[in-house]
């Protein structure tokens, strides 16, 4: 494999070692964006929570500081990943309130309705079925729970020129804010809506699992 090859392939799948250094750096460059995109959601103390694809774990560090009589669960499936979330986060394993387990979006490995809230922050781009992995992830949301994807690369957004190339060396979705929207919609969810800041080029999409059968699995 060149390196150039190799490089974009720790990108999607950081290994146990030369990876934990892209998600370490990953939790630094993502930290603003994920603060941004939790504004658009309520986390109650007491919620049950799922990140996916945890990366670095900084994301789950930020949410188990909100839901403080909660957990926060977090799943990944590249050995870096599950390595240095879980050392970043190994004060509230031990506590109790923090859980990583390594596991592909596309087969979550919990009970049906288990959370009030699942986030997913830079990664759906790389889920290997997002039709399919969309409706997994609506199968683990509690009634009236919500779903938030917060992303800084989607197509119509201000850094297209740049980002365009990079996501197809990537093999990643890039889909519009209408795609989203759709994406989100015909897997289940409710109440879907868009968040831009444009002048970053950020996007957070929500959505809501509904509470009759519309959005039961």
């Amino acid at each position: 494999m060149s390196v150039p090859a190799y490089l974009l392939n720790q990108l999607r799948k950081p290994s146990r070692w030369v990876g934990q250094l892209f998600v370490r750096s990953m939790n630094k460059s993502h930290s603003a964006l994920t603060d941004w995109g939790l504004t658009h959601i309520q986390i109650g103390k007491g919620f049950t929570i799922l990140d996916v694809g945890c990366g670095g774990g900084r994301t789950i560090q930020k949410m188990a500081a909100m839901a403080t009589e909660g957990k926060v669960f977090g799943v990944d499936y590249a050995d870096g990943s599950i390595a240095a979330s879980r050392a970043l986060n190994a004060r509230l394993i031990q506590a109790g309130r923090v859980e990583i387990r390594q596991a592909s979006v596309s087969e979550l490995p919990f009970p049906d309705q288990t959370f009030d809230l699942v986030t997913a922050v830079e990664t759906h781009y790389y889920w290997p079925d997002l039709p399919h992995d969309m409706r997994e992830v609506l199968r683990v949301v509690k009634p009236g729970g919500m779903l938030a994807i917060i992303a800084e690369a989607y197509k119509g957004s201000t850094n297209d020129a740049l980002t365009q190339r990079a996501m197809a060396l990537l093999n990643a979705a890039w889909l519009s804010v209408d795609e989203h929207r759709v994406l989100l919609s015909a897997a289940g969810f409710t109440d879907v809506q868009a968040f831009e800041q444009r002048d970053r080029a950020w996007l957070c999409v929500t959505g809501r699992r509904p509470n009759g059968r519309r959005g039961e699995s």
